[in-house]
């Protein structure tokens, strides 16, 4: 896999080819799955590829998938309701695109000073995360399947320093889920736009900044291109989860091991991903350096801006939706816990490997 070679421009292409039909028919199943990523983007596109691979291969092609890109099918924020109508059988994403739908879905993606990638996936398997999960989505009629996280991300590319919490007002800038909201805080306009818009708005000047995942992918993206100046690490999104979200009488339909099937490739498919962010963030980071790109710390009083701000974001949530207060019962004694873990455990390896 070679990080650069991705497609961009089919993401912004009209829908023109037929969605599959969710009935399972004699015989072989191959259903479409439109992404809401460009179709070969490192990391995020590679990760739906990979899941339909693995299912084709463990079914003995039994059951396949044709994979369009986001735009292709439908457009990149709009996969879910795609599966949701029956449009699709099938889709993949990042759960936060659909969070119009339900604020409580953010958590299912990645939340501001939240749990990292490996504890989210802990929270889901072991903390009751998934159970919630499956009954949010139920409401819907849908079925997710955790398929893999980005792991820490860079907090953003700014075409000016950010010394204080002064330089955050009346910035535009595109960031996803609900750092958007700690950054309109702090008084910047926070925009969301698909993907492959990023590099051109922030080229022509229509936004200021853009935060999108990490070094493999923002070098990708080739926003060292337009700004040398990264602030790292995105505390506004430590890791953002993935996942194949299935509509469910699709789901059902399914005979019981081609079930057991998705489910395996999905997390066979998402530790890959953790492994391929990790090893080519590794990678790029350093290209990037090389390249004359300054990784740069938030100041401190930024920090604890941003801090204060998703703590109010967070409870005017739970105070507008039950989903949102009943998850956060689940997510935050687990969330201390593995913090209190990891500044006993983790932290003090990782100040002291080196």
């Amino acid at each position: 896999m070679r990080r650069r070679d991705f497609i961009a421009t089919g993401a912004l292409g009209a829908a023109t080819v037929p969605l599959a039909a969710p009935a399972v028919a004699q015989g072989n199943i191959q259903w479409n799955l439109p992404t809401a990523f460009p179709k070969n983007a490192p990391g995020v596109g590679t990760n739906v590829q990979n899941f339909a691979e693995k299912v084709e291969a463990m079914s003995d092609g039994r059951m396949s998938f044709t994979i369009y890109g986001g735009g292709e099918l439908v457009p990149p924020f709009g996969v879910e309701d795609a599966v949701q109508q029956g449009n699709a059988p099938v889709g993949h994403g990042p759960t936060y695109y659909a969070a119009g739908k339900n604020p409580a879905l953010h958590w299912f993606t990645g939340v501001p000073f939240g749990l990292t990638s490996f504890e989210h996936v802990a929270w889901l398997e072991h903390g009751g995360g998934q159970e919630l999960w499956d009954d949010i989505y139920a409401q819907r009629g849908l079925k997710p399947l955790y398929s893999g996280n980005s792991n820490t991300q860079s907090g953003g590319w700014f075409k000016n320093r950010i010394e204080s919490v002064d330089d955050l007002q009346g910035l535009n800038m595109r960031v996803a889920g609900l750092g958007g909201e700690i950054y309109r805080k702090l008084g910047v306009n926070a925009v969301l736009m698909p993907p492959p818009e990023i590099f051109q708005s922030l080229q022509s000047g229509a936004i200021d900044a853009a935060e999108w995942v990490g070094p493999m992918l923002d070098q990708a993206f080739g926003l060292q291109k337009i700004t040398d100046l990264c602030y790292v690490p995105a505390y506004n999104e430590p890791g953002a989860g993935l996942a194949i979200v299935f509509n469910q009488d699709a789901w059902d339909e399914l005979p019981a091991d081609l079930q057991a099937i998705c489910r395996a490739a999905a997390y066979a498919s998402a530790l890959e991903a953790h492994a391929q962010f990790d090893y080519f963030n590794a990678q790029a980071m350093a290209e990037l350096r090389d390249g004359g790109v300054e990784f740069l710390q938030f100041p401190d009083d930024v920090v604890a801006a941003m801090k204060e701000a998703w703590w109010e974001v967070a409870d005017e949530l739970s105070a507008e939706s039950e989903d949102v207060a009943r998850v956060r019962e689940s997510y935050e004694p687990y969330l201390e816990s593995a913090r209190a873990y990891a500044k006993e455990m983790t932290l003090p390896l990782l100040a002291n490997r080196g």
